[in-house]
């Protein structure tokens, strides 16, 4: 008998397993590589989970889309094929307006006016999240968007017939309304679609471009501050409601202080960014008068196509927010 509970030990030490019946082992994916903080932040979260709840919640984090691609993240979560996710969230604004909230020009320019937005727009998100069978747990803001040329970008006419890498459908509006042609390219592809002439151009924060060496393929980054949006990660109910009460109690307090530290990682990486820019050769500039009336009058455009779809709640949330900024 004991010879037979030993094999069964060493089979599940073997495999990975743990041998002790209420711990959990969760999938997360993430399509983001390891050199993104928010890859970085999201193993840190991990880890504190697995420390702070003495192994009984152990999440194993899948980087870079080598497990579920970035569309399929969240599919999968829902249907519980992997536990957790990580997703850009305005890649969901077909859903619903309020995801691509954050990617629309002039509403949160700053770090501290972002956080202020993502307050507003949380109890909306969490009941869409809720009403899919899902949780979200934190959400980080990337640094503000800004476009990385491979010529000095001087005059608005330069955007007729650009090829723009635009990760969401709000950014790829943004590039219609400039003249350019938008192109859908995740992070992980983006040097293979300039090397091939996909794209002549991109629409992403200094962190991207620090992570993905955009050195090698741009020589200018026009730091525009367009708007600074958020990845979200979130986890399937089902699996957050078989956790005992203790460990639902950690991961909701290391999700906690996995928020307070991206956004920390974030403003630190945006800086850090900008040297390694700069210190590979890449010219790091602001638009100057003509290229930012371009960005504003696309900008408005695509406020009030927003307004158009946006239905009551997700307008009156907006509303909300912006009156507590002027209060």
């Amino acid at each position: 008998m004991n010879k037979i509970l030993s094999r069964s030990v060493l089979i599940a030490a073997a495999c990975g397993l743990s041998t002790t019946a209420s711990a959990a082992q969760w999938t997360m994916a993430t399509p983001y590589g390891d050199a993104s903080f928010h890859t970085k932040n999201v193993k840190q979260f991990a880890e504190d989970v697995a420390e702070a709840t003495g192994g009984e919640l152990t999440i194993n984090v899948h980087s870079g889309g080598s497990l579920v691609a970035h569309g399929e993240i969240k599919p999968s979560v829902r249907r519980g094929t992997i536990e957790a996710g990580e997703i850009f969230l305005s890649t969901l604004s077909n859903e619903d307006p309020i995801f691509e909230v954050d990617t629309l020009p002039g509403v949160a320019g700053s770090y501290e006016e972002a956080f202020e937005l993502w307050q507003a727009t949380k109890p909306l998100i969490t009941e869409l999240f809720a009403n899919q069978g899902m949780m979200p747990l934190y959400a980080v803001s990337w640094p503000a968007q800004g476009i990385y040329t491979d010529f000095e970008l001087n005059d608005a006419e330069q955007f007729e017939g650009l090829r723009v890498r635009a990760p969401n459908i709000n950014t790829q509006r943004f590039v219609d309304y400039l003249g350019g042609n938008p192109t859908e390219t995740e992070e992980s592809d983006i040097p293979t679609a300039f090397s091939t002439g996909r794209v002549d151009a991109m629409i992403t924060s200094s962190s991207t471009g620090n992570s993905m060496t955009a050195w090698d393929y741009v020589s200018h980054y026009t730091d525009a501050n367009l708007w600074l949006p958020k990845n979200i990660v979130f986890i399937n109910q089902r699996a957050f409601d078989r956790l005992d009460e203790a460990t639902q109690e950690a991961l909701l307090e290391a999700a906690a202080r996995a928020e307070e530290r991206g956004w920390q990682m974030s403003r630190d990486d945006n800086q850090a960014s900008l040297e390694a820019l700069q210190q590979n050769g890449i010219t790091v500039s602001e638009p100057n008068e003509e290229v930012a009336e371009a960005l504003q009058a696309a900008g408005n455009r695509l406020f009030s196509a927003w307004e158009d779809r946006a239905g009551e709640q997700a307008q009156q949330v907006l509303e909300e927010y912006q009156q507590q900024r002027q209060d």
